[in-house]
């Protein structure tokens, strides 16, 4: 946990938030890298969940580039939703008890009107990202049907395939920036406290606004060690994901103050 420094407190009557150091992403990574091997048991199995569900998703849409494309990355949205057991595992080490799989996997249990209206949110955002995906494919690859019936290498190497990977990546990096600026302490918070959705969005959009160097190297962090478990063929994440998801805690515990708001049970 960092020493008492600044807060900034939200016009908006959220939860006051702390003024952190711009190094402080990286020992969130120590510190998730160490839940990570006080629990490998339930951290690990819970990984793997994130690894069976990517080769779900390959499956399922095989032949079709533009969905398997939008499908993958809409799941990575999911991430800090479906990270939520993560947390729980954190926040049991922190208070002394025993995490089990059982536990984390349910851990939405305590609080599930917030996190059900969270989640409805990622979901939304999911479906119009990878129709909005399927429409720029579409459009911008439009009648070149022999991009899509010979091999995706050919998506990488013409025009209209680059400028279609090009428009991609930067729509999906304003879409991620959104679902990270929303969720980056809401949801843990959720688990955490009996607060409110909308509360919470407002908290992690605060602690996003009022640390926004250190939190910007948080999202690098995660893209980048995310992209070390996809290339990976997915194997990485039951690493990469569980290191994320117990750093989050940690930002989560650096970045907003306990206040007034009661606990929720364990």
């Amino acid at each position: 946990m960092v020493s008492p420094i600044p807060v900034v407190e939200s016009s908006l009557t959220t939860p006051r938030v702390r003024t952190i150091q711009i190094d402080q992403p990286w020992e969130w990574l120590g510190a998730g890298w160490k839940d990570l091997w006080r629990a490998p048991a339930v951290s690990i199995p819970y990984g793997l969940l994130f690894v069976v569900m990517g080769y779900g998703l390959v499956y399922l849409v095989v032949s079709r580039f533009q969905y398997a494309l939008a499908l993958t990355t809409g799941f990575l949205l999911a991430g800090p939703f479906l990270s939520m057991g993560l947390y729980d595992i954190s926040r049991r080490l922190e208070a002394g008890k025993v995490p089990t799989l059982g536990l984390a996997l349910t851990a939405w249990r305590h609080n599930i009107l917030p996190i059900l209206l969270f989640g409805l949110l990622i979901g939304l955002l999911m479906i119009v990202w990878v129709r909005l995906s399927a429409l720029m494919f579409g459009v911008i690859i439009g009648g070149h049907s022999t991009l899509v019936e010979t091999s995706t290498t050919a998506l990488f190497f013409s025009g209209s395939g680059l400028i279609f990977l090009l428009v991609f990546t930067l729509i999906g990096a304003v879409i991620s920036g959104v679902v990270f600026a929303i969720s980056v302490v809401s949801i843990p918070m959720m688990l955490d406290r009996k607060i409110d959705f909308i509360t919470a969005v407002l908290t992690s959009l605060t602690a996003v606004r009022v640390n926004p160097v250190p939190m910007a190297l948080w999202a690098g962090l995660i893209t980048i060690f995310t992209g070390i478990g996809l290339l990976t063929f997915y194997l990485g994440l039951a690493i990469a994901l569980p290191l994320i998801g117990h750093a989050s805690w940690h930002a989560y515990r650096d970045l907003v103050e306990d206040g007034d708001i009661a606990e929720q049970p364990y």
